[in-house]
């Protein structure tokens, strides 16, 4: 799970350019977790079901570079398995989180636009 797998182009530079500014990026680490949270909740959708322990587990968080989506604990351990399959024990994989938020992009990509937005909007001067 360490593959990204929605890249934001600019991003790297929206934080330099916050930075210089005097932005200390929390509101970007909230808008972060608010779009992985809309993503965790497809993701949760899409997970398969047989007891409901793994959908249970699926859960976001936010970063001032990321949003992250998790699925799994010590109790539930085969999470990353049933996600990205395990052909030695004949598991295939059903990558629920990807697919999660990339058929939920249309609901969390505006949280960044409007994130960008209101930075670019409290700018002085801009």
């Amino acid at each position: 799970m360490a593959d990204s797998l929605v890249q934001v182009d600019g991003a790297r530079q929206l934080r330099a350019s916050l930075r210089r500014a005097g932005d200390d990026l929390t509101d970007l680490k909230a808008a972060h977790k608010h779009a992985a949270q809309i993503a965790a909740n497809a993701s949760a959708d899409l997970a398969p079901r047989r007891t409901g322990r793994l959908q249970q587990t699926i859960r976001a968080s936010g970063t001032k570079t990321a949003g992250i989506i998790r699925a799994g604990t010590a109790r539930v351990p085969y999470a990353a398995p049933i996600h990205w399959g395990w052909s030695r024990r004949h598991i295939t994989a059903q990558p629920f989180l990807s697919d999660g938020a990339r058929d939920s992009e249309g609901r969390w990509l505006p949280v960044y636009t409007d994130y960008v937005q209101h930075t670019l909007d409290s700018i002085q001067g801009a």
